[in-house]
C-alpha cells in the first residue's frame, strides 16, 4: 500500500482516518536532516556545498519509512504547505534515496492541502506533483546565509565580546529594534501641555463634557497651554462666560470589518486579546491545523476560498439573520509579495462549528479558535453603521469655543460577533454618547477643570507589536516571526516583563558593537532586500548560489577587518557610541565620568561573561562597578560612612544594589558583602541599616535541643537555618517577610524550624500519580498523570510533559498523552526508548 509521510503523529492520525486502511501513514516527527554545528558544514569554496546529517533522533524514523517502502514501490509526501515543509519533503527524498529505498520504480509524488480535511485531502490526493526545486532552494539559500552568518559571526562576538551569545541574519536586526527603541525612551524629553474641560448639563437635565479647543478667537494647538498659569487662564476665560450651543452636526458613519488572519495578525491579537506570546499561540494554532480544525496557520495570505466565502455567509445567515450578510461577498486582497506564502487565509474549516460544538479540551486552543473563528465570520459581515455627533458651543463673544463629539451605533453588524484588540489602551471621546442638543440652546456649567498632560516616549515593544514592525519592514516571514522573538529571550539579550520586551545590558552591547562594525548586515533595509531575493529564488527568477556569492564576497571581507581588532579598541568605540546613555549629565555640574566612589578614576566601559558593565579605570585600586542600563547612573553610589576605619559604601552591581565594608585589595580579595533585601530603596540607605545587613547572618538564638538558629537574606528571600548535632546537613524554614530576619523571637524560630524538620516537603517524596492511563500503544511502557512541583504532567519512561493550561488532570486521555508525548521528544531531542 502507499507509503504517506507527514510531521507529526497528530496530523498522522487525522489523514489516516480520511484514507482508510489502503495507505500507510508515518510522521517524520520534523526536520530528519539538519546541518552540523560545525565549521565547513556550508562550504563557500566549494560552490557553497552544505553537508546534512540525518539527526540521531531522526534515525529510527527514517528507518520506519524506508521499511515500509519495502513492501510498496509508492511514497506520497504530504508535508506542510510551505517552505518549511517542501523542505521536509525534499529531505525525506534524499535520505531514503542515499539509503537506497528510493528504487528506479518508486513513486514519488508531493501533494499539499491547506486544511486537514476529507475533501481537502481527497482532493490533494488526486493532484499530485513533484518536490517544487525553486521552494528548496530558497530554503537551502536561507539556511546557507544563517549558517554563514552565525558560524562566523558569532565566534567574532564571543572573542570581542565575552558574554555575547549569538548573532543571527534576522534576529540581531530584530534585537536593534528592541535596543533602539529603549534607547529613545531614555532620551525621550517629555513636554508638559495642559487641557481644560467643562463639565456641563442640557436644558434638559442631561450631563456632558466638551474641550475648550479655541480661546481669544484663535484655535489652540496642542502645546498652546504651557503650563498652570496659562491653564488657569483659560479656566477663568470659560468660567466668566455663559456658553450656547452654537452648532450641532450629526454624519453618519460606518466601520468596516477587518480582513481575517494571517499569522502575524493572529499573533497580534492573540497578544493583545490573551497576553500570548507568539510562540504559545503558534503551537496552539498547530495543534488546531492538526486536528482538522483550521486551515494551515503560515501564511501571508488574506483571500478565503470561494467555498468558505459561501459557507461564511450561510453561518451568518443561520446565527444572526439576513439583515447581517452584505449584499455580495466581501474580498480581500493579499499583499504578500512572495507568492509563495501566500495560502489561504486562517479559518475555521467548518463555518458552522463554534468552539462549544467542538469540546476542544485544551484552553490556548480553545481561546484561539474561538478568535479565529469569530473573526473569519465578521470579515464577511455587514458593514456597522453609526452616526457620529460634533457640538459646537461658545460664548456670545466668541473668545472661548469648546467641542463634544460622541458617537450612536445604529446597527451594530459585524461588530455583534468581533471587534479587533487595539495597542494603545483607551477608547477616544468618539465612543461617548452625547444628549440631545439643539443649536442657540444655553447649557449650565457643572466645572470647568485644568488637566495637566505629559508627552509619552514611544512604548516597548511587545511580541504583537514588535511582529507588527517586523512585518512592516519587510524583515523576516511568517515561518520565522514566533521563532526570531522567541530566540532573542532564550539568548538572554532580551527579557520579557509584564509583556514589554526590554533589552539586557549583554544584548545592548552586541547591538552598538554589530552596529559600529556590521552596520550594513544589520540594516533594516538590506535585510529586508535580502528577503526580497530569497522570494525571487523560491518564485524561480534568481539564481541562489549567485545571490549566496555575493553576500558571502563582502561579509567575509568585513569578518576579516573586525578579526584583526583588539578588545581594548572595540570597548573604546562602544564606550563613545554608548556614552549618551552611560554617562548622562549630572545634577551637580561634574564630569559624568567621574568615578563617584574615588572622586579621582575615570569611568569607561568594561566586559564580563554576563555582559557589559561600567567600571573605574583605577582598578584594582578602585573596583567600583555598575551596570549599563539607562537606570545604571541614578542609583545614587556613594559612600555611606566609616566603621572601625573601613569605608562603608552603597554600589549598583550587575545583579542590583549592595554595600560593602572597604575595598578589594590582594590582602583582602573579597570585602564583606550584602545585596539590598527586596523593598529596601537605594535612596534610603543609610550606614546604620548597611551595618546592620553586613552583620547578618543574625543569630537569633539556641535550640532547645542544641545548635545555633540564625536569620539570613538567601537567593529566595529571607529564612532561618538550623543544624543539630550530629545532623548532616541543616534545615532551612523560610520567612514571609525581609524585617523578619532582625525581627523574629526564638520562640517562633523554634516553632518554624521543627514544623520544617517535621514536614521537609515534596523535595523528598516522590510525585503523586493522579491517573493511571496504561501502556503506551505503539512502544510499550506505562504512561502516567503526575503531580508535579510545578503543576500536572505525563511521565513515559524518561519522558515528562507538562500538560496544558486550563486542561484537568481527570480529562488527559491516552491520546492526548501520547501526542505531549512525541511533541515534547521532538522538541527535546530525547530519544524515545521503550520505557520499561
Amino acid at each position: 500500500m502507499p507509503v504517506v509521510v507527514v510531521e507529526s503523529p497528530a496530523k498522522a492520525k487525522t489523514i489516516n482516518k480520511y484514507l482508510g486502511p489502503d495507505y500507510t501513514v508515518l510522521a517524520s516527527y520534523g526536520h530528519v536532516r539538519d546541518l552540523p554545528p560545525k565549521d565547513g558544514s556550508v562550504d563557500p569554496d566549494a560552490d557553497f556545498a552544505m553537508t546534512w546529517e540525518v539527526a540521531n533522533d531522526s534515525k529510527k524514523h527514517v528507518k520506519a519509512i524506508a521499511d515500509a517502502l519495502k513492501d510498496d514501490d509508492t511514497l506520497i509526501l504530504a508535508t506542510d504547505p510551505d517552505r518549511e515543509g517542501e523542505a521536509i519533503s525534499w529531505h525525506l527524498q534524499e535520505a531514503l534515496t542515499k539509503r537506497r529505498s528510493i528504487k528506479k520504480d518508486t513513486a514519488v509524488k508531493r501533494v499539499t492541502f491547506n486544511a486537514i480535511t476529507k475533501d481537502a485531502v481527497t482532493k490533494a490526493m488526486a493532484e499530485p506533483r513533484e518536490v517544487d526545486a525553486p521552494l528548496v532552494e530558497a530554503y537551502l539559500a536561507r539556511r546557507a546565509l544563517d549558517y554563514l552568518v552565525g558560524f562566523n559571526l558569532s565566534p567574532v562576538l564571543w572573542r570581542k565580546l565575552p558574554g555575547a551569545r549569538s548573532a543571527g541574519r534576522v534576529q540581531s536586526v530584530c534585537l536593534r529594534l528592541i535596543v533602539e527603541r529603549e534607547m529613545e525612551i531614555e532620551a525621550f524629553d517629555p513636554r508638559e501641555y495642559w487641557s481644560v474641560t467643562a463639565a456641563l448639563q442640557s436644558p434638559r437635565g442631561q450631563d456632558f463634557e466638551a474641550r475648550l479647543f479655541s480661546l481669544a478667537g484663535k484655535k489652540l494647538d496642542k502645546f498652546d497651554l504651557e503650563d498652570a498659569t496659562q491653564a488657569e487662564m483659560a479656566v477663568q476665560a470659560v468660567t466668566s462666560r455663559d456658553l450656547t450651543v452654537t452648532s450641532v452636526e450629526a454624519r453618519p458613519g460606518s466601520r468596516n470589518p477587518s480582513p481575517p488572519f494571517m499569522t502575524s495578525t493572529l499573533q497580534q491579537e492573540a497578544s493583545r486579546k490573551f497576553g500570548m506570546g507568539a510562540r504559545q499561540t503558534m503551537g496552539a494554532a498547530q495543534r488546531l491545523y492538526e486536528a482538522g480544525h483550521i486551515t494551515y496557520m503560515r501564511t501571508d495570505g488574506i483571500d478565503m476560498a470561494p467555498e468558505a466565502v459561501h459557507a461564511a455567509r450561510d453561518a451568518i445567515a443561520a446565527r444572526y439573520g439576513a439583515d447581517y450578510v452584505p449584499g455580495s461577498p466581501r474580498m480581500y486582497k493579499n499583499k504578500a509579495k512572495n507568492a509563495q506564502e501566500a495560502h489561504e487565509c486562517i479559518r475555521p474549516t467548518d463555518m458552522a462549528a463554534d468552539t462549544e460544538s467542538l469540546r476542544i479540551a485544551d484552553a490556548d486552543q480553545r481561546k484561539l479558535y474561538d478568535l479565529i473563528w469569530k473573526r473569519t465570520l465578521a470579515s464577511q459581515m455587514e458593514a456597522a453603521r453609526l452616526e457620529r455627533t460634533t457640538v459646537e458651543i461658545g460664548s456670545d463673544d466668541g473668545q472661548v469655543g469648546l467641542r463634544a463629539t460622541g458617537q450612536v451605533v445604529l446597527f451594530d453588524g459585524f461588530m455583534k460577533v468581533y471587534e479587533e484588540g487595539r495597542d494603545d489602551a483607551g477608547e477616544g471621546d468618539d465612543a461617548r454618547r452625547l444628549p440631545q442638543l439643539a443649536q442657540g440652546e444655553a447649557l449650565t456649567k457643572t466645572s470647568v477643570r485644568p488637566d495637566q498632560h505629559f508627552t509619552q516616549p514611544p512604548p516597548r515593544y511587545t511580541e504583537a507589536t514588535l511582529v507588527k514592525k517586523m512585518e512592516e519592514l519587510g524583515i523576516g516571514r511568517p515561518s520565522t516571526y514566533a521563532s526570531i522573538v522567541t530566540t532573542i529571550q532564550d539568548r538572554e539579550y532580551v527579557r520579557k516583563d509584564q509583556g514589554r520586551l526590554i533589552p539586557e545590558d549583554k544584548g545592548r552591547i552586541v547591538t552598538i558593537f554589530l552596529l559600529n562594525f556590521f552596520r550594513k548586515y544589520v540594516g533594516y533595509e538590506f535585510t529586508a532586500d535580502l528577503e526580497t531575493m530569497l522570494d525571487d529564488v523560491s518564485a524561480g527568477s534568481r539564481n541562489y548560489k549567485e545571490l549566496l556569492a555575493s553576500f558571502w564576497r563582502e561579509f567575509h571581507k568585513a569578518i576579516e577587518e573586525t578579526s584583526e581588532l583588539r578588545i581594548t579598541e572595540v570597548l573604546d568605540v562602544l564606550d563613545d557610541a554608548l556614552a549618551p546613555q552611560l554617562y548622562p549629565p549630572r545634577e551637580d555640574g561634574l564630569d559624568p565620568r567621574t568615578c563617584p566612589l574615588c572622586n579621582v578614576g575615570r569611568l569607561h566601559l568594561k566586559t564580563s561573561r554576563t555582559g557589559g558593565f561600567v567600571g573605574c579605570n583605577r582598578y584594582p585600586d578602585c573596583r567600583y562597578t555598575r551596570p549599563i542600563g539607562g537606570e545604571a547612573a541614578e542609583t545614587g553610589d556613594r559612600v555611606l560612612g566609616v566603621d572601625e576605619g573601613d569605608e562603608i559604601s552603597l554600589r549598583s552591581g550587575r545583579f542590583g544594589a549592595y554595600v560593602q565594608r572597604g575595598e578589594r585589595t590582594d590582602d583582602n580579595p573579597k570585602p564583606p558583602r550584602a545585596s539590598l533585601p527586596k523593598g529596601w530603596l537605594p535612596d534610603e540607605m543609610t550606614l546604620e541599616k548597611a551595618l546592620t545587613l553586613l552583620s547578618l547572618p543574625r543569630e537569633v538564638g539556641a535550640h532547645p535541643s542544641g545548635g545555633m538558629i540564625s536569620a539570613n537574606f538567601g537567593r529566595y528571600g529571607p529564612y532561618l537555618m538550623h543544624q543539630l548535632p550530629g545532623d548532616a546537613k541543616p534545615v532551612y524554614a523560610n520567612l514571609k517577610e525581609p524585617s523578619e530576619v532582625f525581627e523574629v523571637g526564638i520562640n517562633r524560630a523554634v516553632e518554624l524550624i521543627d514544623h520544617k524538620r517535621a514536614n521537609p516537603g515534596r523535595g523528598r517524596t516522590a510525585a503523586k500519580a493522579l491517573k493511571e492511563l496504561g501502556e503506551h500503544p505503539d512502544e510499550g511502557g506505562p504512561v502516567q498523570v503526575l503531580d508535579g512541583r510545578y503543576g500536572p504532567y505525563v511521565k513515559w519512561g524518561k519522558v515528562n510533559a507538562t500538560i496544558p493550561k486550563g486542561t484537568e488532570p481527570e480529562a488527559v486521555t491516552m491520546e492526548m498523552a501520547v501526542q505531549l508525548i512525541a511533541e515534547k521528544a521532538a522538541k527535546k531531542g530525547t530519544r524515545r526508548r521503550k520505557a520499561s
